[in-house]
């Protein structure tokens, strides 16, 4: 749980920049990369990256809007620039709307009162969740896996 809003943006900035770089790993012919068939493609996890910051930053009180687009693009840099857009977006917002006594205020969540700093935990968490599958289909794919946390096998060599 945050309860320090530096604390969060350092975060953000840090795990956005981590997640970026995956994003911008993948390419248009792979979009639809998926463990088996039936399962998330890389396609629909960048676009899920992209839009679903919205869910946590409107529980959390800040008015962040996603991508209007319903359908996943077919194009990596379309899914990039609004994922680069919706963390500005986060990030502005948690500046300008939040202060460190907000964290530690409860707010509702799917039934239960739950911290601030606690949701955004969650934002945090729900990004790096999905990066680590797209990473896996970013090498299954045949595509160079960045370093996020540390370097991948490519980078080593």
């Amino acid at each position: 749980m945050y309860r320090k809003v530096e604390d969060f943006l350092v975060d953000w900035k840090n795990e956005a920049d981590g997640t970026s770089r995956v994003l911008a790993a993948m390419t248009d012919d792979k979009l639809e990369q998926a463990i088996v068939q039936g399962h998330n493609t890389l396609g629909w996890l960048g676009w899920h990256l992209a839009t679903s910051p919205a869910l946590f930053a409107g529980l959390v009180g800040l008015d962040v809007k996603a991508n209007s687009q319903q359908e996943i693009p077919d194009k990596v840099q379309t899914i990039l620039d609004a994922y680069k857009k919706i963390v500005n977006d986060i990030q502005e917002a948690v500046e300008q709307q939040l202060t460190n006594e907000l964290l530690n205020e409860e707010v509702e969540s799917f039934g239960l009162m739950v911290p601030r700093g606690a949701l955004l935990k969650k934002l945090v968490d729900h990004q790096t969740h999905h990066r680590g599958q797209m990473t896996v289909l970013l090498r299954q794919a045949g595509l160079t896996v960045p370093g996020v946390l540390g370097p991948t096998k490519e980078e080593s060599n």
